[in-house]
């Protein structure tokens, strides 16, 4: 049985007062939501194999069709997890403005997105507004007070225990279900795959809001404030808020919003284990866009962990799997399929690190100028056409 999430206390002398984060309302209308399945992940250490069994099917079915999955139960509280929102909102309240130029990011030239994002665009020098802001911790963060913005010091244990218990415990786990998927022994994808150096390994932690959008953020982005993509990493940790934002592209070619899930975790599949399960599991295209009418006014507070793989890895299908040696690789994916492309050629694929880095140089918001995005349409629905190191990706808008 995995040990609960056991933070530091929020009282410890030297800690100010933090406002309690208040959870806006969820809206009222009437939304077409992508039905989500949801994992208990305390499941996993039941006893009784067929509970296990059970769980394994249902998370085969969830990444084969959505990509996406409700993770409950996995040892954090509501009260914890609602300590974490008012730790971020505080940062959005309190970050100086020193602090924001000292550790302002530079995604153009490190590949990284660490550092603080300020509401003007993806890049170092200021762009169009686009009412977005977070601050991004990597391991170097995690490393050096200095590059850690100052208000947040006094909570600073308590960060590095939630990151510490999210990649150590609930992707530990998490990767344990998956490697039953594929058949394999359970902890070949935490031992193989995952980056496990510090607190987020060569993943990063981020706090953002998303402020409500203005009349010319919205004209200009035409109501989308995330472009349609799928994450690289190896999962993605999303915590449910309610403000409805999040959509995910189906295979009807539909985007559907997902629903609020208090207390759970937005659990997707990046496209590391795409490529090491042969495409039988999912990176599905998602993105960000303004919400509801009834939410239109509302902040969005938004605390997420990207998990990564080893960075100089160049991800191969695992052949060993017996999923993979009984049904084969599927070549109905994205980036599985146009990096098989590249191995038949005789070429190279990118390592981990490659792929991640230069899609994050050329990170842009909808607002900004693209100069490497092709715009095609297909069965009527916009897409976007980039090419990077040789692999063709297409991605709905």
């Amino acid at each position: 049985m995995a040990a609960l999430f056991n933070p530091p206390a929020a009282d410890l002398p030297g800690k100010p007062f933090v406002e309690q984060w208040i959870p806006p309302s969820t809206t009222k209308l009437d939304i077409d939501w992508a039905q989500l399945r949801t994992i208990e992940l305390s499941l996993l250490d039941s006893p009784d194999p067929k509970v296990v069994q059970n769980l394994v099917d249902t998370c085969r079915a969830a990444i084969r069709d959505d990509g996406f999955i409700f993770l409950t139960d996995y040892g954090v509280s509501y009260d914890q997890l609602h300590r974490q929102f008012s730790i971020a909102q505080y940062l959005h309240r309190n970050m100086s403005e020193e602090d924001k130029e000292r550790l302002h990011w530079n995604p153009d030239e490190s590949g990284t997105f660490a550092g603080w994002k300020p509401r003007f665009g993806w890049r170092r020098d200021k762009g169009a507004p686009d009412g977005i802001e977070h601050y991004n911790y990597y391991q170097p963060q995690f490393e050096s007070m200095d590059q850690v913005p100052t208000c947040m010091h006094p909570f600073w244990d308590e960060i590095v225990a939630f990151c510490n218990y999210l990649t150590y415990s609930v992707n530990r786990r998490l990767l344990k279900l998956l490697s039953k998927v594929l058949e394999l022994p359970d902890d070949w994808l935490w031992d193989r795959v995952q980056s496990k150096n510090g607190p987020v390994g060569q993943g990063y932690f981020r706090q953002a809001i998303y402020y409500p959008a203005d009349a010319d953020v919205t004209a200009r982005g035409k109501g989308t404030r995330m472009n349609g993509h799928c994450d690289y990493g190896t999962t993605t940790m999303l915590f449910s808020v309610p403000i409805s934002s999040l959509q995910i592209w189906g295979r009807d070619e539909k985007w559907r919003y997902v629903k609020y899930n208090p207390g759970a975790l937005v659990i997707n599949i990046g496209e590391t284990l795409e490529l090491v399960s042969g495409g039988h599991f999912r990176a599905t295209r998602h993105r960000v866009v303004d919400p509801p009418e009834d939410q239109l006014k509302e902040e969005r507070l938004s605390i997420v962990l990207f998990q990564a793989s080893e960075g100089d890895l160049r991800m191969e299908p695992a052949y060993e799997s017996p999923l993979l040696k009984r049904e084969g690789c599927i070549d109905s994916q994205g980036a599985y399929r146009e990096f098989k492309k590249l191995r038949e050629k005789g070429m190279a694929i990118p390592t981990n690190r490659q792929w991640r880095e230069v899609q994050i140089a050329d990170s842009h918001h909808p607002t900004d100028a693209a100069p490497n995005d092709t715009i095609v349409y297909i069965n009527g629905a916009k897409h976007l056409k980039r090419e990077y190191l040789g692999v063709n990706i297409l991605l709905p808008a």
